[in-house]
């Protein structure tokens, strides 16, 4: 499998961009990770950046496209953020969302990890065959039946989270933990809510179907998240990734 990449990373209508993104590859692992930031001043975005470094340091030391290593990184990254907070007391609210995708170019397969609302979409034919579940409160109204997912961007609560890194509680991670089988013209998402809540996923199916890049796909979507977001828009972030056959 070989793999296209690109990634969008915009403060959107706000003075600091509290998002951050990176990717590493190496030994038949790809791996690619995006975090949202939160806790005012500074706390954001040192926050994310944060989760994002030690996240992928975590997986360097032993690359490793397993459940079981994204949630040791995941961990590793909330310890990180807990040091800091009790380190320095300007940052002591900051926390961040996460997730992080592995994909094994030699056994052609992927799984992922998430804490928060930071999406992942996996694409095939046409359609959304895998996608994380948020941990915030709207989506479990959502589950609980209380409200239809068709109205979760307009919720009053959208924000509202019950689990990120840096928050201390028992840290709920939700695994892709068995390996997900990738098959050529496959295609992932990654993005923060400030990219999802503006693009609904048949925008998503419809521009990507038209893309020949992820770059234009990127594109495409990010017209739309500047379009319907407005002066105020909250900062926005994707990484996109196409699965391809070997040339």
């Amino acid at each position: 499998m070989e793999l296209e990449m690109s990634v969008v990373c915009d403060p959107g209508g706000r003075g600091r961009n509290e998002d951050a993104y990176g990717f590493w590859t190496g030994n038949a692992c790809c791996l690619a990770v995006v975090s949202d930031g939160a806790g005012g001043h500074a706390g954001g975005d040192v926050a994310s950046r944060l989760a994002v470094r030690v996240v992928l340091e975590t997986l360097q030391e032993a690359p490793d496209c397993s459940a079981r290593a994204l949630d040791a990184a995941l961990r590793a990254a909330h310890r990180a953020l807990i040091a800091q907070q009790q380190a320095q007391d300007e940052l002591a609210a900051m926390r961040a969302t996460a997730t992080v995708l592995a994909i094994d170019t030699a056994r052609d397969s992927a799984v992922w990890a998430h804490v928060g609302d930071t999406r992942l979409y996996c694409f095939r034919a046409g359609a959304i065959v895998a996608r994380t579940k948020d941990h915030s409160v709207v989506q479990k109204l959502v589950d609980a039946g209380y409200l239809a997912p068709s109205a979760t961007r307009e919720s009053l609560v959208r924000s509202k989270l019950f689990a990120a890194l840096g928050h201390e509680v028992d840290l709920p991670v939700t695994l892709q933990e068995t390996p997900f089988s990738l098959v050529a013209g496959d295609a992932f998402l990654l993005c923060t809510d400030g990219f999802w809540e503006y693009v609904d996923e048949a925008v998503m199916i419809e521009s990507l179907a038209r893309a020949a890049s992820p770059a234009a796909w990127l594109e495409a979507m990010t017209a739309d998240v500047v379009r319907r977001g407005g002066r105020e828009q909250d900062n926005y972030s994707a990484l996109a990734i196409f699965c391809r056959a070997p040339a």
